[in-house]
């Protein structure tokens, strides 16, 4: 495909991360194109794009462009003044936990005082540095589990990538980073989510500290991907609310159909994921389909403003802005009326 800089009215962008999304299903299902078909417009896909468009993925800066994935670099495009509006949210926890050598025989937060934790360097950018907000979360949480801060251990920087990429051609889908560190013995614990470290746990033999996804409430659980956000460009939605109405319909659509074909699901997330059948199962859960459905419920969001408060605070937004403002409902709104009419029967 020709890669031309579209506008809200000519191209339908796409871009997500490499987890379970809805529309990464709907998309590898051939759905989301038949969407811009049938508005008669183009579909590109920033993952096969080329640099200077794959970068949009983090300061969605291009017309036309529908996003899901982390909300770090969604959050932090908002707060640098890009105009998107959030159109809807999922929940799926993705093993979250802190990983220590198994020799260290540490097993619960309480035991992590006084130990060396990885924390990723920052990035060229805040919304790039989304690996560096995710262990800090992570490590917050686990800290607050055992009655501690971070007051209580060392903080010590482990390389990251300045510059991530998202595309197919050249993907940088690193979730492990620290592992390296810690199995040098630089450190003695690092943060680790989803299927690709739940593999490089195993094959390092490495032990879970805390287990974060079992924590009893969902805001021990808040982090880059809980909940994760789906972006749009104000231009697209603005000029052609009908294609926006599509692309979540079709998502929504996904969502249903993953319910009834597990395994293709699992096939094409382990793809998505770059991890193995285990990998997926161990850090989504046999049922993590059942979390695809997208949602704007006050829960959801006031969890999102958790989130949105703790990078504000550790330095990851240029500055604050109000949620509430930002969310667009009445697209989500109209995507599942036209799936309910769809259902209904006919006389």
């Amino acid at each position: 495909m020709t890669v031309t800089t579209g506008t809200a009215l000519d191209t339908l962008w796409y871009t997500r991360c490499p987890v379970p999304t809805a529309s990464g299903l709907a998309n590898n299902l051939g759905w989301l194109g038949r969407t811009a078909d049938a508005a008669g417009v183009e579909f590109g896909v920033l993952q096969d794009a080329g640099p200077e468009l794959a970068v949009r993925h983090f300061d969605h800066r291009l017309p036309g462009l529908i996003r899901e994935g982390g909300n770090v670099p969604a959050l932090a495009a908002r707060a640098e003044g890009s105009p998107t509006r959030l159109i809807g949210l999922t929940w799926i926890d993705e093993a979250q936990a802190i990983l220590v050598r198994p020799e260290s025989g540490i097993r619960a937060a309480a035991e992590l005082a006084g130990l060396r934790v990885g924390i990723p360097a920052w990035a060229a950018d805040r919304a790039r540095s989304f690996p560096r907000a995710m262990a800090l979360h992570g490590v917050a949480s686990a800290l607050r589990l055992g009655g501690l801060s971070f007051a209580d251990v060392k903080l010590v920087e482990v390389a990251t990538t300045a510059a991530p990429q998202v595309r197919t051609a050249n993907p940088d889908r690193n979730t492990t980073w620290g592992i390296e560190s810690l199995l040098a013995g630089d450190v003695d614990a690092v943060y680790v989510k989803g299927a690709r470290a739940q593999d490089v746990a195993r094959q390092h033999g490495l032990v879970v500290a805390v287990d974060l996804d079992s924590t009893a409430t969902l805001r021990d659980r808040v982090n880059n991907g809980t909940p994760r956000p789906v972006t749009v460009h104000a231009d697209l939605l603005e000029h052609r609310p009908d294609i926006v109405i599509g692309f979540l319909a079709e998502s929504l659509r996904a969502a249903d159909w993953a319910a009834a074909n597990v395994e293709q699901v699992r096939a094409v997330f382990q793809t998505e994921t770059q991890s193995g059948p285990e990998g997926v199962v161990a850090a989504y859960g046999e049922n993590f389909h059942e979390g695809l459905h997208l949602n704007l419920s006050e829960e959801r969001v006031d969890l999102l403003g958790v989130q949105k408060q703790f990078l504000y605070a550790h330095g990851f937004l240029a500055r604050d802005f109000d949620l509430e403002s930002w969310v667009s409902r009445e697209p989500l709104e109209q995507a599942n009326a036209q799936l309910a009419a769809e259902k209904e029967p006919t006389t």
